[in-house]
């Protein structure tokens, strides 16, 4: 699979493969290249209805011209613990940060949650995030806020008594409850309108089709929730071909 950066004729085919209504996985196939790439590009340059491959080869052009120039020391990967390739962890993480905005996560918030998944302890002060991600400890502040209302992160002090925010496995569990409960709502207003509506009218039977898709929906993803809780805490032994070199564990 090739690497190194992107062509400007791999970047005309992918705003080829976005007219005419491709997935990101089949331009990556067609380019053979990792979806994950595909993917970053276009969520970098305007999504996939404002994509165009000239103001994105420019773009890309004047980012590292800007990086060169601006980098500060401290902007190289991290030290990694376990042996791990430092830039290949950095590089997952960008790819991981890709694939929270891809869900809907503004790039700040994505940014946040894929350096906390990453970071072996699952926790980081505000001053390490901001010194990690290089931005501003408001920027920071914004983002955990935003986070913390989607149940996606939460707060604790430690024996130092500073802030910081912290991702376990619990909180699949606590966002899925959530998500699932944010359509009671809707739920609940669809069925008043059928009465308002009239039974039987095709626009109340369209609202009550939809609350009692989105009812039964939501009793199921509860209730897998419930169900799958456990395997948030089961713990896999790893294989021999899964242990790698050892180091003692870097301090966040």
């Amino acid at each position: 699979m090739p690497g190194g950066r992107l062509t400007q004729q791999e970047r005309q085919q992918i705003a080829t493969g976005l007219a005419d209504g491709l997935a990101y996985a089949e331009i990556a196939r067609r380019l053979d290249r990792p979806t994950s790439t595909i993917t970053r590009e276009v969520m970098r340059n305007g999504g996939p209805t404002g994509y165009r491959a000239d103001l994105a080869h420019r773009a890309t052009q004047q980012r590292t011209h800007r990086r060169r120039q601006t980098a500060p020391p401290g902007a190289r990967a991290l030290p990694q613990p376990y042996g791990r390739d430092a830039e290949a962890v950095r590089a997952y993480q960008e790819t991981l940060t890709t694939v929270f905005m891809t869900s809907g996560l503004p790039k700040m918030m994505a940014r946040v949650l894929g350096c906390l998944y990453t970071t072996d302890t699952g926790s980081l002060t505000a001053s390490e995030l901001a010194e990690r991600l290089q931005v501003s400890p408001a920027s920071i502040s914004k983002a955990i806020t935003f986070l913390e209302g989607l149940d996606l992160v939460r707060r604790e002090r430690d024996e130092r008594r500073r802030e910081r925010y912290v991702v376990d496995d619990d909180l699949w569990y606590q966002s899925m409850i959530r998500s699932a409960r944010a359509n009671d709502q809707f739920i609940e207003t669809a069925r008043q309108g059928v009465g308002i509506l009239g039974r039987g009218t095709p626009a109340a039977a369209r609202l009550e089709n939809a609350a009692r898709f989105l009812d039964f929906v939501s009793e199921g993803l509860i209730r897998a929730a419930e169900q799958g809780r456990e395997v948030l805490y089961t713990r896999t032994e790893p294989t021999p071909d899964d242990e790698g070199p050892t180091a003692p564990p870097a301090t966040p």
